[in-house]
């Protein structure tokens, strides 16, 4: 029986329709702080200060908290911004610091934000919005568990000189409870295994072979699983049908893989393009993807996860 369903609402009146307890895992990107307009009215990311942006995310996540089971997790993955006066928060506009956060670009004629700087900080400054979340959800009674960084190998380009180009955003793991599900060997990771016996007839007989550079100990073809790390090199993967860098498939796949089992519900309460919400379903898992934008819902989410299940298509609630 399939028990998905997308909700076409702002995320805070869409999470208090669901029931208590009926979540697993909570898999998720929200808008990032004065990125993008995406013109819809009441949208998150648009507020004047970081402080007031931080309050709702907390007020919104209490929900989260409410529908997950005691042992879910919340994988929260945000971006950060810079300090510029008249422009968006990462320099949307112009400046120095030219966003390399493309996952939230829209598809639809949208313009850059102006807001007001932060009261606290000159211009050029980083503004630290993840670890703000990450530290008030915390306040509020969450579990953070970890910092993952999302390393991009293939960053947008910066026209900056004066810093690193930027290549990494936040993903962090929050609980509802200090015990909490978490499958370790479905998200291990390969690593080369080295046999350090007679090392010194290693060295002597690779050295004597022409044109051989493997390290002496390093057994070809022969790996070990380890723990994840905690750095995850993940390409930006872009959405043909979006027109614009999605969340990559890989970042949600190892989100469900390690918060959730075939069968239980994962919920995305800013479904965008639908990512998330596609790679549940191709994992067995439920699905239940809130948007307020209209046109996402019908345009991107609803036949793109349709492909994957064809149960799926009306499901959608208004």
């Amino acid at each position: 029986m399939n028990n998905s369903q997308i909700i076409n609402a702002d995320w805070i009146d869409g999470l208090k329709t669901l029931e208590s307890e009926s979540v697993q895992c909570c898999v998720t990107s929200p808008p990032y702080w004065g990125l993008r307009d995406y013109g819809v009215s009441g949208q998150l990311g648009l507020e004047k200060t970081p402080e007031e942006y931080v309050e709702k995310i907390v007020a919104g996540f209490r929900e989260v908290k409410r529908v997950l089971r005691n042992n879910g997790t919340l994988w929260l993955n945000l971006g950060d911004s810079y300090a510029h006066p008249n422009t968006g928060g990462n320099g949307a506009t112009g400046g120095d610091d030219k966003s390399t956060l493309q996952s939230k670009m829209p598809p639809h004629n949208t313009t850059p934000v102006k807001k007001f700087m932060p009261k606290d900080l000159q211009p050029k400054n980083l503004i630290g919005i993840p670890w703000k979340v990450a530290f008030a959800l915390q306040s509020d009674g969450w579990y953070l568990r970890q910092d993952i960084i999302w390393s991009k190998p293939n960053p947008m380009p910066e026209s900056v000189t004066d810093r690193c180009t930027k290549s990494h955003e936040y993903i962090f793991l929050l609980s509802k409870s200090a015990r909490y599900y978490y499958d370790n060997e479905a998200i291990k990771e390969e690593t080369l295994t080295f046999d350090f016996s007679d090392r010194n007839r290693d060295l002597t007989r690779l050295n004597n072979t022409p044109g051989r550079t493997r390290m002496a100990g390093l057994k070809t073809n022969q790996y070990e699983m380890r723990n994840r790390r905690s750095v995850w090199s993940v390409n930006t993967q872009p959405y043909k049908e979006a027109h614009f860098a999605t969340f990559p498939q890989e970042i949600p796949r190892t989100c469900i893989l390690a918060g959730s089992k075939k069968g239980d519900t994962i919920l995305d309460p800013f479904c965008g393009s639908g990512t998330t919400g596609e790679v549940a379903l191709k994992l067995d898992r439920n699905f239940i993807g809130i948007e307020l934008n209209q046109k996402y819902v019908t345009d991107l989410i609803i036949p793109r996860l349709d492909n994957v299940d064809p149960l799926f298509r009306g499901i959608e609630n208004g």
